[in-house]
């Protein structure tokens, strides 16, 4: 069964990865790059002002700091237990794949780019839900975009993708679990 499972994510990873294109690298590559987020992260950072001025929004930055850490240490424990090679160092693989990232680490289960935005997402687009209630679906779309990046480039798996998405949704869920009890104790209104 988990042969089964493998065999599948290596198919769909070739599949996905090989319908990229030269034309498109440099798109895919800024999009997976940690630094081409800053505009959607002042414009986030702008809205959780607005909303809960400055104290809300410093308790909101730190809770936000720390989902991020936590998946991101998560992802590098589960790398490190699993040791599964990424695309780009499995044999079989890296020969029929187009790998174009800058690095490729060793391993890659799972992915912390999709842990991390799919974290955020989900975090932000809950608690934002009454104001601007269309805001976790288009944060949702940018996780799955840069998600579909790491396929795109060759370093990750449709699994890896997955495991990681589940899980930042999952502690993103947690941390807006949390930002609800934080916030009327710090006397920031939150409606």
């Amino acid at each position: 069964m988990l042969q089964q499972l493998n065999d599948l994510d290596r198919e769909l990873f070739l599949y996905l990865n090989n319908l990229g294109s030269a034309r498109w690298d440099t798109f895919w590559l800024l999009v997976t790059d940690k630094w081409t987020a800053i505009p959607i992260y002042a414009l986030l950072l702008f809205l959780i002002f607005k909303k809960f001025g400055i104290k809300g929004m410093l308790i909101t930055a730190v809770l936000v700091a720390v989902l991020i850490t936590a998946t991101d240490q998560l992802a590098n424990l589960f790398k490190h237990a699993f040791e599964r090679p990424r695309p780009c160092r499995q044999e079989g693989v890296m020969e029929y794949s187009r790998y174009i990232a800058e690095r490729c680490g060793r391993f890659g289960y799972f992915s912390a780019h999709a842990s991390n935005s799919t974290g955020v997402a989900v975090f932000l687009g809950i608690i934002f839900r009454r104001y601007h209630s269309r805001l976790i679906w288009l944060l949702l779309l940018w996780a799955l975009v840069v998600s579909y990046s790491r396929i795109y480039l060759g370093v990750h798996y449709p699994g890896d993708i997955l495991t990681g998405m589940f899980i930042g949704a999952v502690l993103g869920y947690l941390a807006a679990l949390f930002h609800r009890y934080l916030m009327p104790r710090f006397r920031v209104p939150v409606s």
